[in-house]
C-alpha cells in the first residue's frame, strides 16, 4: 500500500510540475539561441515578429470598429423598446416554449444556488407557462440541507425541475443527461453557469433574435457583476466588456459567424440534443460551438442579451481557470483546425468564415509564441548588451530596426483604438480608476496571457487532466 502510493503520489507531483519545466525551458534555449545568433539574424526575426503582432493588433482593432454597428444597433433597439414600454415585437402567445437551465457543481456552488434559483423563479420577464427553470447539478457528497431544500422548492413551483445527475464528474456530463433523459417540449435551451444573473430582459431579447428562423444560437453579453472586488476583478470586468461587447461582435461581422461561449447561451433544443457535449474537451463550449459551425448552425451575438456573473476573486483561481481555458482552446484548435479546408455540407463555407477560423484557431494559437518570442529575443539583447540609459532601453525594446518605428507607432494606435472602443462600451460595474488600471497594465496583461497559452499548451503535451473548478464566493 505504502509503495502503490508512492508511485501515485511521485506521478501526480511529475505530472503537475512538467508544464512548469517545459516552459521555464522553452525561454531559456529560446534566450540562449539568440544570444548566439549574427545581427543579421536577429533583425529577421525581429522583423517577422513586429509584422505578425501588427497584424494581430490590426486585427483587433478593426474588430472593434466593426463592432460599433452592433452596439448602437442595440442601444437604439433598448431606446425604440422603452418609447413602446418595454413591448417586445413578438406577442407572448406566440413566444417559445423556454427551457432554462442552471448547471452547477454542488460543492463548489452550494452557497449561491439557492439564491440563483429564486432569482430566476421571480425576476425573468417571460410567460409563466412557457418558461421551466432546471438545475442540473451534480455532487460527490450529498450537500444538505441545500438538496433537500432545492426538493422542496421544485414541489411548491411548476415550473422548476431539479435533477441530480448520477455518476456525473463535468458540466458536459450535466448538459448531456439534459439532451438524452430529460422528456421536454422546448424549442429553445438557454444554458448558464451557476454564478450567473440573467437580466430579467435578456432571454426575451434572445427568443426575439431566434424568431428569425434562420437562427440557431443566440449568445448574450456577459458582464462582471463583482467588478468592485479588487484590482483583479476590475481588470477581469474590462476584459469581459472587451471580450464580449467589442471582439466577438466585430469577429462576427468581420468574419460572419458567431460562438457559443459557454454561458448565457440559447439553442434551438433540436441542435442542442443532437450535437450535445463532449465530456472529454476541457472547454467543451468552444468545441460544441465549432461542431455547430461545421455542421452550418447560425449563430449570432446579442449584447442585449446580458447576464451578470462572478469574476475568480483570487489569483490562484484566475490562474487555475485560465489554464484551463487555454488547453481547451488548444484541444478545440486541433480537432477544428480542418474547417478552414475541408468541404463545408449542407451550404458552402465563404472565405472569410474559412480565413475567420484560421485567425481564431491557428493564428491567436501561435500568438503566444510570437509574443513570447519577441520577449526572449529582446532579453537576449539585453543580457549580450545591457542598457544604461533610457535611450538605450527605448531603443533595445522598440526601435533596434527603422522599420521598427512605423509598426510600432501603428500597433501603439490600434491599441489606443481598441482600449478608446472598450471603455466606450463599458459595463455599469466599471468605474474610472478601473479603466486606468486596465489601459496602464494592458501590456502586461498581453504578456501574461501569452505566457498562460504556453503553459496550456505544455499541459496538453504532458497530458495534464486536472480539472480545477472556480471557486464562487
Amino acid at each position: 500500500m505504502m509503495f502503490a502510493w508512492a508511485v501515485h503520489y511521485t506521478s501526480g507531483a511529475i505530472q503537475e510540475w512538467t508544464p512548469f519545466l517545459l516552459v521555464a525551458s522553452y525561454f531559456v534555449f529560446s534566450t540562449c539561441v539568440y544570444m548566439l545568433a549574427d545581427t543579421f539574424i536577429l533583425g529577421v526575426f525581429w522583423f517577422i515578429y513586429l509584422v505578425t503582432n501588427t497584424y494581430i493588433a490590426a486585427t483587433t482593432v478593426l474588430e472593434a470598429f466593426l463592432s460599433l454597428t452592433a452596439v448602437h444597433d442595440s442601444r437604439k433597439a433598448v431606446e425604440k423598446l422603452a418609447a413602446k414600454e418595454w413591448t417586445f415585437p413578438t406577442p407572448d402567445a406566440d413566444l417559445p416554449v423556454f427551457d432554462l437551465i442552471i448547471v452547477a457543481y454542488l460543492p463548489n456552488e452550494q452557497d449561491i444556488i439557492l439564491s440563483r434559483i429564486h432569482y430566476l423563479l421571480h425576476q425573468i420577464v417571460y410567460p409563466a407557462d412557457k418558461l421551466r427553470v432546471n438545475v442540473i447539478y451534480n455532487t460527490p457528497v450529498p450537500i444538505e440541507p441545500v438538496e433537500q431544500t432545492m426538493a422542496d422548492l421544485a414541489a411548491k413551483h411548476d415550473n422548476l425541475r431539479v435533477i441530480k445527475v448520477p455518476c456525473s464528474t463535468s458540466k458536459a456530463d450535466n448538459i448531456n443527461y439534459y439532451c438524452r433523459q430529460v422528456e421536454t417540449e422546448a424549442d429553445v435551451t438557454a444554458i448558464f453557469d451557476c454564478d450567473h444573473y440573467p437580466h430579467p430582459y435578456g432571454p426575451r431579447w434572445a427568443i426575439e433574435r431566434l424568431m428569425d428562423r434562420k437562427v440557431d444560437i443566440v449568445q448574450g453579453r456577459c458582464i462582471i457583476l463583482n467588478a468592485n472586488e479588487n484590482l483583479l476583478t476590475a481588470t477581469i470586468a474590462l476584459e469581459f466588456d472587451k471580450i464580449y461587447a467589442v471582439s466577438h461582435p466585430g469577429r462576427a461581422s468581420m468574419f460572419g459567424f458567431g460562438l457559443f461561449c459557454g454561458s448565457n447561451g440559447y439553442w434551438r433544443t433540436s441542435l442542442l440534443k443532437r450535437l450535445q457535449m463532449d465530456d472529454s474537451m476541457l472547454t467543451e463550449d468552444i468545441d460544441s460551438a465549432l461542431r455547430a459551425f461545421g455542421d452550418g448552425a447560425n449563430a449570432v451575438h446579442e449584447l442585449n442579451a446580458i447576464s451578470y456573473e462572478l469574476a475568480p476573486v483570487s489569483v490562484s483561481a484566475f490562474w487555475k481557470q485560465r489554464l484551463r481555458w487555454a488547453q481547451g482552446w488548444l484541444q478545440a484548435s486541433i480537432r477544428h483546425v480542418r474547417l478552414v479546408w475541408e468541404r463545408a455540407p449542407p451550404k458552402p463555407r465563404s472565405l472569410k468564415q474559412r480565413f475567420g477560423i484560421l485567425s481564431l484557431l491557428v493564428i491567436r494559437e501561435w500568438s503566444y509564441y510570437l509574443l513570447t518570442q519577441y520577449l526572449c529575443l529582446v532579453l537576449s539583447i539585453i543580457f549580450k548588451s545591457f542598457p544604461v540609459t533610457g535611450e538605450e532601453w527605448l531603443r533595445i525594446l522598440f526601435f533596434q530596426y527603422p522599420v521598427a518605428w512605423w509598426l510600432f507607432f501603428f500597433s501603439v494606435i490600434s491599441l489606443l483604438a481598441t482600449l478608446y472602443i472598450t471603455v466606450a462600451v463599458r459595463s455599469e460595474f466599471v468605474q474610472w480608476w478601473m479603466m486606468g488600471v486596465f489601459v496602464c497594465s494592458y501590456p502586461l496583461q498581453l504578456v501574461l496571457m501569452a505566457v498562460i497559452g504556453l503553459f496550456g499548451h505544455a499541459r496538453e503535451v504532458a497530458k495534464y487532466v486536472k480539472w480545477n473548478p472556480t471557486p464562487r464566493n
